[in-house]
Order: structure tokens, then C-alpha cells, then sequence
């Protein structure tokens, strides 16, 4: 299986290509990104860092035949770029938007005209993304209903391609990953203030991830409590690789 990784180099990317690296039946990882992306740390003894190559990309609203010539024949694709809440608040809003919502759907569109098929695009939002734009909402509201409308149009594109792309959309929640703590957003502070806000470790969102785009897609959306009982059974084996 040929591997898609966009936002390579935060935590869950890097986890998932980690990860990815160990997976014998993934045979190839491209990163696309703004620079050079490296193996992690910690990879299992096994993986087989070869696999991995960057793919730089200058303009993510329309692919050079470059970029698509090396993406070419991918199988699937785990969409981790975004502006994070915590981050949106250091841009205007447009260029929030134009980065989450105008970036994804170029990339589900461009990946698209020379993947195999069904081509499988799994793209991560958040625990508490809001699909319904007629909505209102007091705590981050335009940028949770951005995030629903970049949803609502991944799965849109997906359900019109006559079965060449499958979307699926994942939400976690807080995210907790080795020495770094509890990753939260605002929105996350404020729901568990509430008790309202789930967790999920970022191995187990990767393994999760993994899993979905290699064995299939389950179903369209995958909450927080979906992400950790599919890592399980990934996870449940004792595999060394899969940090915890």
C-alpha cells in the first residue's frame, strides 16, 4: 500500500509515519510537506526507513505535475494538516480557513486524479466540530463550523466520485502523547472543565488511522471512543513499536 501523510511533522503525523514505517504491507510512505520531513525517533526495529520520502509542496491548491507524479498510484491518504484553535488565534481568519478548509479540499480533488481506486481519504477533525452551518455556537463557533464545512465537503466529494474515493472523517478528542502532557485545545479546556471532552493517546489515534486505511473504512465518521477501541485491537497485540 502506498501511503498519502500531510501535516507529517506534528505529533500525530510523526506518530502515524512511526508507526507507518513497521507496517510490512505498507510499502510506501510519502510526505508531503513544506520541508524535509525525517524518520522519528523510536521506530521499531523493524521498520524499514527506506520507505519514507518527502514530497515538497509549494502551492497546496493546485499540485505541480511533479507533486503528482510522486503521489501517483497512492492507495490512501491520513490528512493531518490544519491550524490547531490554540494556533488560529495568531492569523486572520481567512488564512485559517484558506489552510483548513481551501488546502483539504484541493487535496482530496488533486489526490484523486492519479490515485488508485477506491482511493481512501481519512481526514481528522476534532471532537467537537460542528457539521450544521445553520448553528450557533459560543465557544469558538466559526472555527468548529469551519471545520464541520470542510467535513461536509470531503464526504461530499467522496459520495459523488461513483466509488473512486472513499472519505472517512476521525474526531479526537484531547490528545496525550509521550512527554508532552495533555495536548488541548480551548475548546478542550473549556469542555472538561465540563467533564464533557474524551482523550486519546496519539498512538492510539495513528494505530486507529492505520488500520482504516489499509483493512477499509468502517463507516464515515469515527469519534474519539471509535479511535480507541480500533487501536486495541491494533495495539492489543503487545507490539513493541507502538508507544504508549
Amino acid at each position: 500500500m502506498k501511503l498519502l501523510v500531510t501535516g507529517a511533522t506534528g505529533l500525530v503525523g510523526t506518530e502515524v509515519i512511526r508507526q507507518a514505517l513497521g507496517v510490512s504491507s505498507i510499502t510506501s510512505v510519502v510526505a508531503l510537506a513544506r520541508r524535509e520531513v525525517k524518520v522519528p525517533e523510536q521506530v521499531a526495529p523493524d521498520a524499514d526507513t527506506s520507505k519514507l520520502k518527502t514530497v515538497i509542496v509549494e502551492d497546496w491548491e493546485k499540485y505541480t505535475p511533479e507533486v503528482k507524479e510522486a503521489i501517483k498510484g497512492a492507495d490512501a491518504c491520513l490528512w493531518l494538516l490544519a491550524i490547531t484553535p490554540a494556533k488560529s488565534k495568531a492569523y486572520v481568519f481567512d488564512q485559517v480557513r484558506k489552510v483548513c478548509l481551501d488546502y483539504t479540499v484541493a487535496g482530496i480533488r488533486e489526490m484523486s486524479t492519479v490515485a488508485n481506486k477506491p482511493f481512501r481519504f481519512i481526514y481528522t477533525a476534532g471532537a467537537m466540530t460542528e457539521r450544521d452551518q445553520t448553528k450557533k455556537l459560543a465557544l469558538l463557533g466559526e472555527y468548529r463550523l469551519m471545520r464541520g464545512e470542510v467535513e461536509n465537503q470531503v464526504l461530499a466529494f467522496a459520495s459523488q466520485s461513483s466509488g473512486a474515493v472513499e472519505a472517512q472523517v476521525t474526531r479526537p478528542g484531547a490528545i496525550d502523547g509521550p512527554g508532552r502532557g495533555m495536548i488541548v485545545s480551548a475548546i478542550a479546556v473549556a469542555s472538561a472543565a465540563l467533564g464533557v471532552m474524551p482523550k486519546v493517546h496519539v498512538s492510539e489515534i495513528a494505530a486507529a488511522m492505520l488500520q482504516q486505511a489499509e483493512k477499509g473504512l468502517e463507516k464515515e465518521t469515527l469519534e474519539n471512543a471509535d479511535l480507541v477501541r480500533l487501536a486495541k485491537e491494533v495495539l492489543g497485540d503487545g507490539n513493541e513499536k507502538y508507544v504508549k
